[in-house]
């Protein structure tokens, strides 16, 4: 049988599915907190153009389409045919072929998924606009802070630039993990010497009325992010949005054949953003687009976090990051701990910790080296192990996700070349650490 996919469509002001078929509609309101919270209305200088607005609605409909339609519920409880209706304001620019094209080829890389989208025209008015603060100073610079290492490095070199226009950071709320994400902001502006704003925003969605868990997968988290930044740079004439990630996460080498579609994100991946790209440089008025750059594309781990130390950091702010996949503090009975130390994020945060000061005092729920822990917990460790007992090859690189037009393969290549020299140095790190304990045991 024929899997049918999900119908899903975002309603206008004028609320009438776009058209006969089994369409479900994203709930109004799609995410938990008010529109302002969300969007961050409240704190931009200029007006948002209409494109930006756009590719935002997109974005944040992506974002509820992909919670919604639940991965265990197709075939082979992964890849899901998903159809979505969104309403843009310039129909005429969103309706070309190739805008379509590059934005369900962006889809399908980030998500692994069969992506079919109907931009129709906004009917009933158009979209809230931005409330303009005019008194908001304009930034020359915005990135987009998570709380994680990579991007606290970026954000303590930027804030120490000879510049006297602000630095805008653009940060989505991480569940339970508010607190930690303003302690990282405050590390990296503590030594500041041009002026640094900060605009919150917020990502948590909604249920979808049928009282059953949301997907727990959520890959096109990085688009919205992108989205959300894209629409704050052009409210402040910006026209380059950073995305710091350390280059050997942002290429993320499968680390067994069968990772390769599951395990292995890509939001961050030269070919996501050279798609992206794509689409704000076709809808994007000409001579005014704006695009979207990883500063750390060609830095490992440790090299971003040796670049953070150099910013004047101490290894303290380092460690009180987020890098995990699966924080242990949203797990129902789990300690407060913002990293489990066990998922491959956490591996790689490990290494470059270890490499940038020699020592890694981040508060971990466990250890991969402990004797306790049960096979499936180690599933992430067994992998790196074997990946580092495996050569890796330049032809390695394009196994996954094939690079775009441009790159340089061999400084791609060279990255990963260094990044696994890092791991190989926790793994040296890890079999000291254990062997103590198997010895008396």
């Amino acid at each position: 049988m024929t899997d049918p996919g999900c119908h899903l469509w975002w309603p206008d002001a004028l609320g009438s599915p776009p058209h006969d078929a089994p369409w479900t509609p994203i709930r109004t309101p799609a995410f938990q907190r008010r529109e302002h919270h969300t969007t961050g209305l409240h704190r931009l200088p200029g007006r948002v153009p209409d494109w930006a607005e756009d590719l935002f609605r997109v974005a944040r409909a992506t974002f509820i389409a992909d919670k919604y339609a639940r991965r265990h519920h197709t075939p082979d409880r992964w890849t899901r045919r998903i159809t979505l209706s969104v309403p843009v304001t310039e129909h005429g620019r969103w309706q070309r072929p190739d805008v379509l094209d590059h934005l369900a080829t962006l889809l399908q890389t980030l998500t692994g998924d069969f992506w079919t989208l109907d931009l129709r025209p906004l009917k009933g008015g158009h979209a809230q606009e931005a409330m303009i603060a005019p008194d908001e100073q304009r930034a020359s610079e915005v990135a987009l802070f998570s709380g994680g290492l990579d991007s606290l490095s970026w954000a303590a070199t930027r804030a120490r630039a000879d510049d006297s226009r602000p630095l805008l950071l653009v940060m989505f709320h991480e569940i339970n993990l508010k607190s930690l994400q303003r302690g990282v902001y405050a590390a990296a502006t503590h030594r500041s010497t041009r002026p640094v704003s900060l605009l919150w925003m917020d990502q948590r969605p909604n249920g979808d009325g049928t009282g059953q868990r949301l997907e727990p997968s959520s890959r096109t988290r990085g688009l919205l992010y992108a989205a959300g930044a894209v629409r704050a740079a052009t409210a402040h004439g910006v026209r380059t949005v950073h995305i710091p990630e350390n280059g050997q996460v942002a290429l993320n080498p499968p680390l067994t054949a069968a990772r390769s579609a599951a395990l292995s994100t890509r939001s961050v991946h030269p070919a996501t953003l050279h798609r992206l790209n794509a689409v704000l440089d076709a809808v994007s008025d000409p001579g005014t687009g704006t695009r979207v750059v990883n500063p750390w594309a060609l830095r490992t781990k440790g090299e971003v976090c040796r670049q953070a130390l150099d910013a004047g950091l101490h290894p303290c702010h380092l460690e009180a990051t987020l890098s995990c996949g699966r924080p242990p503090t949203r797990r129902k009975g789990r300690p407060p701990l913002a990293n489990c130390g066990l998922c491959f994020p956490c591996l790689v945060r490990r290494s470059g910790l270890l490499h940038a000061s020699g020592t890694d005092g981040t508060p971990y729920e466990r250890s991969p080296w402990s004797v306790s822990l049960s096979s499936d917990r180690l599933t992430d460790w067994r992998a790196l192990e074997h990946w580092l007992r495996t050569s890796y090859t330049a032809a390695d690189l394009l196994t996954d996700t094939p690079l775009p037009p441009g790159t340089d393969r061999e400084q791609a290549f060279d990255v990963i070349t260094r990044g696994r020299e890092e791991l190989a140095g926790l793994w040296s790190a890890a079999a000291r650490e254990a062997s103590p304990r198997q010895h008396t045991t």
